[in-house]
């Protein structure tokens, strides 16, 4: 059992799927800080200045204690937080969108697959031989 979970290790599947599970995660945590360091803000200054983590519609206030200490925690909708997961997912699709273009056009196209049966001129050659008799 050992030796044939070895083999099944071993097979060039399962080590180049890991290699691209890894890969993924390293991708991933590139692109997420390119969202959440650089886009982000920018998008952030183009709405305003706004920070959209901050945006929230209160359903009951805190109230605080003489003191100073929260009695009853603030009972809010944090929207912003959901806006930001929306623009993190464009951008992320965007940028996606680009690596997987850009990886395309490196491919090399496929030669045109040769066409099979009788080209045009041939069922022209016919249908004019036809129209003779």
């Amino acid at each position: 059992m050992w030796k044939e979970f070895k083999d099944f290790i071993m097979t060039g599947n399962v080590i180049d799927l890991a290699v691209a599970v890894i890969l993924a995660g390293a991708v991933g945590l590139v692109v997420n800080g390119f969202v959440t360091d650089i886009m982000m803000p920018i998008v952030g200054n183009f709405a305003g200045g706004v920070d959209f983590a901050d945006m929230k519609y209160v359903l009951s206030p805190a109230d605080v204690a003489a003191d100073g200490t929260i009695t009853k925690p603030e009972n809010a909708i944090m929207y912003g937080k959901w806006v930001n997961s929306i623009i993190n997912l464009l951008i992320v699709g965007l940028v996606l969108f680009m690596i997987v273009k850009a990886y395309n056009k490196t491919k090399k196209p496929k030669a045109p697959a040769a066409p099979t049966g009788p080209t045009e001129i041939d069922l022209l050659k016919e249908i004019r031989d036809a129209l003779k008799k």
